[in-house]
C-alpha cells in the first residue's frame, strides 16, 4: 500500500494531486524550486523539500533531485503530474528502479507512445483508426518519399516522430516544396527532440480536436470515460475545452472508445491517458497518445463523477479497476476555460507579478482549480496558466450561461490575464452553435480581442 507520495510538479496539478493524497489518507512530499516556496500546495503538504533554483532544468527537471527528495522523506511512491516529467520515460524508469511506484504508465509504455511512428503502428496494429500516412520513418530516396506524398495526395504533413507542443511539423501543398520541407523539419527534429526521425500524414485542413480519455489498470481492465472536444486552440495550444464533444453521436462514441480500450489492453496500458484524434467528415484520425493526466481532464471528471487522479493512484496501488464499461454514464456538459497570466491584446505576452485582488465566482456546478490566492507572487519562470475555471450545466446550452455568468463575476487585479477573451468567446456565435474546427479561433481572434 502506497501511505506517501512525493508530488513531482507545482502550481494547480500539484494542488489537484494534493487534494486526492488527503481524501485517501495518504501523506504528501511537496517539491519546489526556491521561487515556489510560497505555492498553496507547499503550504498545505506533511513535508517539503526544495530541490533547487527557479529554472526547471535544475528543479522540476532534475531527475536527481526529485528521487533524492523522494529518498530522504521516505516517499513510497512519486506522482509526475502533467508537464515537465510526466512523460519522460527515463524518469519512470529510474523512478521504478529506485524503488518507488511511477504514478503512471511503465517505461516501456511511455517510450512506445513517444514515438509518434511506433504509436501510429501500435494503434493501426488495435484498430484504431489513423490518419493516411508513410506508415513509418521517411527515408533519404526521393523517389520513395514523392511517391508516398503522392499516394497520400497532397497537402501533406511531415511530422517529427518524436515532436509535440506544436513543434517539428511542416505542411506541405505541392510537389515542389516536399523535399525541402522533409530536410528542414528533419533538421529541427534534430534540435528540439533529439531524434531526426520525421514521417508523413495526410493534411486534414478542416479537423476538430476530439480526444478518449480512458483508465486501464494494467492487468487487463480498461473503460473509456467518453470524448472531450478541444478545438478551440492558439497555436496549437487549448483555450477552452468542453466534454461531451458537440455532435458526436452516442454510436461513435462507442465505436471509437471501444477501439481505444482494445487498444489499452493490447499494449497493456496502466494508469489515465489519452487518444487524441482529429476528426473530419465524421470520421476519427489517430494522432498521438497523451501517457498521462490532461489539464482538461476535469471536464470528464464532472460529466462522468469520476475522481481520475484517485483512479491513477489506486491504480497505482495494484488495485485492479473497479470501474466497469456499463458503470460510466455521461450527464449533462461541462466547459473547461484556461485562465493565463497573460495580456492577449498585446500578443499574449505573459504578466508575472503580485495579486493585488481575487474574487471567485461560485454555485451551483462551478469549479476552480487553481493554486493562487491574493498576496501571491506569479514568477516569470513557468507556465502562464494560473487557473483553470470549470461548469457543468444539464445540456450544452446551460453550461455556456454558467460559464459567461462565473468569466462575469471572477476578479484579478494586480495582473493582466486572459479573462476578457474567454467572455468574447463564450458569447461567440460560432463557439455557441458548436462544432468548430482548430483554425476556428486562430481565425477570430483579430475580433475577440
Amino acid at each position: 500500500m502506497i501511505e506517501k507520495i512525493l508530488i513531482a510538479n507545482r502550481g494547480e496539478i500539484a494542488l489537484r494531486v494534493l487534494r486526492a493524497c488527503k481524501e485517501l489518507g495518504i501523506k504528501t512530499v511537496a517539491v519546489h524550486s526556491t521561487a515556489d516556496a510560497d505555492l498553496k500546495h507547499v503550504l498545505l503538504a506533511d513535508e517539503t523539500v526544495c530541490i533547487g533554483p527557479p529554472a526547471s532544468s535544475e528543479s522540476y527537471l532534475n531527475m536527481a533531485a526529485l528521487i533524492a527528495a523522494a529518498e530522504v522523506t521516505d516517499a513510497e511512491a512519486i506522482h509526475p503530474g502533467y508537464g515537465f516529467l510526466s512523460e519522460n520515460a527515463d524518469f519512470a524508469e529510474r523512478v521504478e528502479e529506485s524503488g518507488f511506484a511511477f504514478i503512471g504508465p511503465r517505461p516501456e509504455t511511455i517510450r512506445l507512445m513517444g514515438d509518434k511512428v511506433s504509436a501510429i503502428k501500435a494503434m493501426t496494429a488495435a484498430g484504431v483508426p489513423t490518419v493516411p500516412g508513410s506508415g513509418g520513418p521517411l527515408g533519404d530516396n526521393d523517389k520513395e518519399n514523392f511517391q508516398i506524398a503522392q499516394r497520400i495526395g497532397y497537402p501533406v504533413i511531415i511530422k517529427a516522430a518524436g515532436g509535440g507542443g506544436g513543434r517539428g511539423m511542416r505542411v506541405v501543398h505541392t510537389e515542389a516544396a516536399l523535399l525541402k520541407s522533409i530536410q528542414l523539419t528533419k533538421t529541427e527534429a534534430g534540435s528540439f527532440f533529439g531524434n531526426s526521425e520525421v514521417y508523413m500524414e495526410k493534411f486534414l485542413e478542416n479537423p476538430r480536436h476530439v480526444e478518449i480519455q480512458v483508465l486501464s489498470d494494467g492487468q487487463g481492465n480498461a473503460v473509456h470515460l467518453g470524448e472531450r472536444d478541444c478545438s478551440m486552440q492558439r497555436r496549437h495550444q487549448k483555450v477552452v475545452e468542453e466534454a461531451p464533444a458537440p455532435g458526436i453521436t452516442e454510436e461513435q462514441r462507442e465505436r471509437i472508445g471501444s477501439a481505444c480500450v482494445k487498444a489499452c489492453i493490447d499494449i497493456n496500458y496502466r494508469g489515465a491517458g489519452t487518444f487524441e484524434f482529429l476528426y473530419e467528415n465524421g470520421e476519427f484520425y489517430f494522432i498521438e497518445m497523451n501517457t498521462r493526466l490532461q489539464v482538461e481532464h476535469c471536464v470528464t471528471e464532472m460529466v462522468t463523477g469520476i475522481d481520475l487522479v484517485k483512479a491513477q493512484i489506486e491504480i497505482a496501488r495494484g488495485i485492479p479497476l473497479a470501474i466497469k464499461q456499463e458503470d460510466v454514464k455521461l450527464r449533462g456538459h461541462a466547459i473547461e476555460c484556461r485562465v493565463n497570466a497573460e495580456n492577449p491584446a498585446k500578443n499574449f505576452m505573459p504578466s508575472p507579478g503580485k495579486l493585488e485582488r481575487l474574487h471567485l465566482p461560485g454555485g451551483l456546478g462551478v469549479r476552480w482549480d487553481s493554486h493562487i490566492y491574493t498576496g501571491y507572487s506569479i514568477p516569470p519562470h513557468y507556465d502562464s496558466m494560473i487557473g483553470k475555471l470549470i461548469c457543468h450545466g444539464s445540456d450544452r446550452d446551460t453550461a455556456i450561461i454558467k460559464m459567461s455568468n462565473a468569466l462575469s463575476e471572477i476578479v484579478i487585479q494586480g495582473i493582466d490575464t486572459n479573462i476578457h477573451l474567454q467572455r468574447e468567446i463564450m458569447h461567440d456565435g460560432g463557439f455557441a452553435e458548436g462544432g468548430q474546427n482548430i483554425h476556428y479561433l486562430e481565425h477570430r481572434l483579430e475580433h475577440l480581442v
